[in-house]
């Protein structure tokens, strides 16, 4: 195969370009390309001037050539060697030009196509230049690898994604579970007077969970069909990178194409809406206050932390444990995320619920703080924030802010009892700051009560 193919090379070599026949008195241009003296006199007959070489477009001062003696003989040697009955249907074998019939030994990384030598002088000049059958493919054998190792990534980013999103349906039963023991015992203390709520709130759970099971069951299956169509692109990819240099190159294109186009897996983000019951007359006044107070907060994206992913809705934070090698800016900063909205006067409350274990930070900072650096909010640098740790971490927190008094002060919502407050005396926009922080997956909602 080697050697029928170095011969097909020399018989190429010793063939000219315009009439593809071997070379007749050959003589040499100024760029260094051969021709049969009869037909390059007929490629320039008319022109003035300037005459272009039929191969490279080069421009020859003058029709001067210079005879070509030695390969003169050369073709005469060529033309002598024998071809045996295998060595010819090897030549038969190699891919040829469609064009020229000649066979392919240049490939184009802009077009992404083999060529045969006499194809090189139909390119435009920016379609250059052309390199070996066996450089290229060398080239493009590495492309791939590349491709396999960065696509093999995406498959493990994909595998925990999968695995992440089935834990969530667990961890929704758990909270539901965990909903329903706390609504029992609320129940038990108002008995019959909230009987008739209770079954009915009992019932909203029961179709929110299947609602989110459903949705996480359907995104889980989404994840796992991404997953088949990345081992299948892989599987492509690697026994193309096995073919020979000719059927690697060939269809090159589409490989490239479906590369770029690959596309990450989406996360289905789910919020539980936990329903509003009846209370003892304890919780009146609390509540009252936050329905008088509420605001209804926005996450911004734009000040968002690499580590966090925000929701569509902008109601939802979700702390993600990050691959180091697609998030090299993890842990250099304190993972935080501002509301869209801010405040320079008035009484204002929101409240916050806290999933799964972990560190978190909530309070109001000035606009000017620099959020998500290694800045630690404080006061002093216009930061008032209250920091739970994970054993103390209610699950859901009232934040209430009075700017005129000058106070923060925070709700444990299920005990209806104040927690922490803050004074200070305030100036300028203030912007509601949350900062999560955990070994696992956290998630920070607002939610309106």
């Amino acid at each position: 195969m080697a050697f029928a193919a170095s011969l097909a090379q020399l018989q190429a070599e010793a063939s000219c370009p315009l009439c593809l026949d071997y070379l007749r008195d050959p003589v040499t241009t100024a760029c260094g390309h051969n021709f049969c003296l009869s037909c390059i006199h007929q490629r320039w007959e008319g022109l003035r001037g300037t005459f272009p070489c039929p191969v490279c477009l080069h421009h020859c001062p003058d029709r001067r050539l210079k005879r070509n003696t030695q390969l003169c003989h050369m073709t005469e040697i060529v033309q002598q060697i024998p071809t045996s009955g295998s060595q010819r249907k090897m030549q038969e074998e190699m891919p040829l030009c469609g064009k020229h019939r000649e066979v392919l030994t240049l490939f184009c990384e802009k077009r992404l196509e083999l060529l045969c030598p006499q194809c090189k002088g139909s390119l435009d000049p920016q379609d250059q230049p052309l390199v070996p059958m066996e450089e290229a493919a060398a080239s493009q054998r590495g492309m791939l690898k590349r491709y396999i190792g960065v696509l093999t990534e995406y498959l493990k980013n994909s595998v925990k994604v999968y695995e992440y999103q089935g834990a969530n349906i667990l961890a929704v039963k758990r909270k539901m579970n965990t909903w329903r023991n706390d609504l029992d015992d609320e129940c038990n203390d108002l008995k019959y007077s909230l009987e008739i709520e209770y079954n009915e709130f009992d019932n909203d759970l029961l179709v929110e969970e299947n609602n989110v099971e459903e949705k996480l069951i359907e995104n889980g299956r989404q994840i796992s069909h991404r997953m088949f169509r990345l081992s299948s692109r892989l599987s492509e990819i690697e026994e193309k990178c096995l073919q020979t240099d000719e059927d690697l190159l060939t269809g090159i294109e589409s490989i490239h194409s479906s590369y770029e186009h690959r596309e990450s897996p989406a996360i289905f983000s789910y919020k539980l809406e936990k329903g509003i019951f009846t209370l003892p007359p304890h919780y009146l006044g609390l509540r009252k206050m936050i329905r008088t107070f509420q605001a209804d907060l926005t996450l911004d994206p734009e000040t968002a932390h690499p580590d966090l992913l925000i929701s569509r809705n902008g109601k939802q934070a979700t702390y993600w444990i990050p691959d180091r090698i697609l998030n090299p800016q993890a842990r250099t900063s304190y993972p935080a995320v501002l509301s869209s909205e801010g405040f320079d006067a008035g009484r204002y409350f929101w409240v916050v619920t806290i999933g799964v274990t972990g560190e978190c930070s909530l309070g109001v900072c000035k606009e000017s703080f620099p959020i998500n650096t290694l800045t630690s909010p404080s006061p002093s640098n216009g930061c008032w924030t209250h920091t739970f740790g994970p054993s103390s971490i209610p699950k859901e927190i009232g934040v209430f802010l009075d700017y005129e008094l000058g106070e923060v002060s925070f709700y444990n919502l299920k005990t209806c009892s104040l927690l922490y407050g803050i004074t200070a005396t305030f100036t300028g926009k203030l912007m509601p700051y949350f900062s999560i922080v955990s070994s696992e997956p956290l998630t920070t909602s607002i939610i309106r009560v």
